[in-house]
């Protein structure tokens, strides 16, 4: 009985130990990246001002990293190319962070032993931070790795778009391939910023970003498979959606909980129900969610603010966000969206969804462009 006990006590004590090792190297790997980062933006900024001065070009970078090899035998990550690359960074950037090159007397409090007092203000390291961001959008920034960073920067034009892959990449732990395959298939552009208005209906700014993140523009609900579009609807939408409610919620994103289908209001004696309702942890709101098997009309903007003003009055609680509106519809033009939206005053945004089957829009003219081809040979 002894040794039983002693057994599932050291396999208790092994766990324990594993979880916290683990969780030490990830805090020391998170740690280390901020550190580089913040490395990377220091030198880029200090190159991009002594290039704009002097008119270094690559050929100066490229001495440079030969003579730090040979200051530093072993030295890996700072080639002529990673230089241009640290450049980039803070020149793309620069505009959310500003400068770091305000003097300082140490590097995080600690003296460096190693760098000569006299040398020490030439490239501060400070660390990176801004108000342009939310706490969350920042700290999706400094855990994503720099090879990563500079995809994106290949690859995007906007801020918005960059923080849509920094986002993805920090929660859902993007390898490269996988960032580099979702840039090629401009995943943004499917499901990039959900069209919304909530600029105008969410005053406060932190909670404005991240409802804005909260949602994409598109959705993918793989656990359906849309054979023939004329045998579906929306009740049929709906059915499989509740039955593999844990897949949805997985579309969805992260810190979703379910409250229901078909949610019962009462109102002047009326009954009313609205498709899916689920509650939001990061934004703190109810999240009501209307299902069309058309694309987007204007007159389902008045349905969904209506039924927000009384998910507002009836069911939110007084320490909760306001009540947010989806309505996922099978299309939509992006004109039509915007005057439906305009003059409204409770928060919504227009998505789309496809089944596991069906390709995008884009694909599908492409294909028929093909079957055209195929007719004329």
């Amino acid at each position: 009985m002894e040794i039983n006990n002693n057994i599932a006590q050291i396999k208790d004590a092994v766990i324990a130990i594993k979880d916290a090792l683990l969780q030490t190297r990830y805090n020391i790997m998170q740690h280390a990246n901020k550190e580089m980062l913040a490395l990377y933006y220091s030198v880029g900024e200090y190159l991009s001002h002594r290039t704009a001065e002097t008119g270094w070009g690559g050929k100066v970078l490229e001495s440079i990293s030969k003579q730090l090899q040979q200051e530093m035998p072993g030295l890996r990550g700072f080639s002529g190319m990673s230089l241009k690359k640290m450049r980039r960074f803070y020149e793309e950037w620069q505009s959310i962070f500003g400068s770091l090159s305000k003097p300082q007397i140490q590097v995080n409090n600690i003296r460096c032993p190693f760098i000569a007092s006299d040398k020490i203000n030439q490239i501060p390291i400070g660390s990176l931070s801004t108000t342009q961001l939310d706490q969350q959008a920042l700290e999706d920034f400094l855990t994503v790795q720099f090879t990563h960073h500079y995809e994106i920067l290949l690859n995007t034009n906007t801020i918005e778009e960059r923080l849509f892959y920094i986002h993805r990449i920090a929660t859902e732990l993007w390898s490269v391939e996988k960032l580099r395959y979702n840039l090629k298939e401009h995943l943004y552009e499917r499901e990039g910023t959900i069209p919304n208005n909530f600029d105008r209906t969410l005053s406060e700014p932190d909670y404005r970003i991240k409802a804005t993140k909260a949602f994409r523009k598109n959705y993918k609900l793989d656990f359906i498979e849309i054979e023939d579009p004329d045998e579906w609807d929306e009740h049929r939408v709906e059915n499989s959606i509740v039955s593999n409610i844990k897949n949805f919620i997985m579309a969805l994103g992260f810190d979703f909980s379910f409250m229901g289908n078909q949610y019962r209001l009462i109102i002047d004696e009326q009954e009313y129900f609205i498709d899916l309702l689920f509650y939001n942890r990061r934004l703190k709101s109810l999240v009501a969610i209307e299902l069309k098997w058309t694309d987007f009309k204007p007159e389902y903007v008045g349905k969904m603010n209506f039924y927000l003003s009384a998910l507002d009055d009836m069911v939110k609680l007084p320490d909760e966000n306001p009540s947010i509106g989806i309505i996922l519809c099978r299309g939509q033009k992006q004109k039509t969206v915007e005057y439906a939206l305009r003059d409204t005053n409770k928060p919504m945004g227009v998505a789309t969804y496809r089944g596991a089957n069906e390709l995008p829009k884009e694909y599908e003219k492409n294909l028929k462009l093909l079957d055209g081809l195929k007719d004329l040979i």
